[in-house]
C-alpha cells in the first residue's frame, strides 16, 4: 500500500491566533515559522495516518515587539524553555457539511485534547503541475489549560488578557511523493 505524503506550502498558508486584550478589542498574532506533514493512503484526508504540526514559538508576531517579548517570557510561553509548540493529528474525520480533526496540542510541555474544526477547499493542480490541496482550520483553547496563566486586572477591575485563543489557519499543502511501504 502506498502513502502520499504532504508538506505545508508556507508561501500559502498561515497560522494565527485572537485574543481578548481589556474584554473589549481583539488582538492577533501570527506564528511566522511554521510546519505540517502529512500522510494519506489516498487523496482522501480521513485515510491520514501521519499529521504532524510545529511552530516556532520564537516567530510570535503580534505587530508590537514588546508584547512579542513579553509572549516569548517566562509569563507566557516560556521560549527559551519551549521553543516548539505541537499538535498531532489522531483522526480526521469528514461527515458531508463539516470535518473535525482531533489530536494532541502541546504548549509550555503540557498536552491535552484538541478538536478542530475544517473546512475542505478542494484538491487542484497549480499552474506548475503541482498537486495541492486547501483547508481552513479553527478552533478555540483555554491558555491557561496549557499553563499560559500570566494575568492582570486594571484598577477599575477589567482582566487585562482574555483565556479564551482562538486559532485559525488556512493551510495549503503540497503533494510531495508515494512512499510505497514495505
Amino acid at each position: 500500500m502506498a502513502t502520499i505524503k504532504w508538506t505545508i506550502d508556507p508561501a500559502h498558508s498561515e497560522v494565527l491566533f485572537k485574543v481578548k486584550h481589556l474584554m473589549i478589542t481583539t488582538v492577533t498574532g501570527y506564528f511566522k515559522k511554521f510546519d505540517l506533514q502529512v500522510e494519506t493512503v489516498s487523496e482522501d484526508f480521513a485515510t491520514a495516518h501521519k499529521i504532524a504540526f510545529t511552530a516556532d514559538v520564537n516567530s510570535i508576531d503580534t505587530n508590537n515587539a514588546q508584547r512579542d517579548a513579553h509572549l516569548k517570557s517566562a509569563d507566557f510561553f516560556d521560549a527559551e524553555k519551549y521553543n516548539q509548540l505541537t499538535f498531532t493529528g489522531k483522526t480526521y474525520a469528514d461527515s458531508g457539511d463539516e470535518a473535525t480533526l482531533t489530536g494532541d496540542l502541546t504548549i509550555r510541555g503540557i498536552t491535552k485534547p484538541v478538536t478542530l474544526k475544517v473546512d475542505f477547499g478542494g484538491i487542484v493542480v497549480d499552474p506548475y503541475g503541482n498537486t495541492k490541496a486547501g483547508f481552513t482550520v479553527a478552533g478555540k483553547i483555554s491558555r491557561k489549560e496549557f499553563g499560559l496563566t500570566w494575568g492582570a486586572v486594571t484598577e477599575a477591575g477589567h482582566v487585562v488578557v482574555g483565556d479564551e485563543i482562538k486559532i485559525h489557519a488556512e493551510v495549503q499543502l503540497i503533494k510531495e511523493t508515494a512512499l510505497v511501504n514495505a
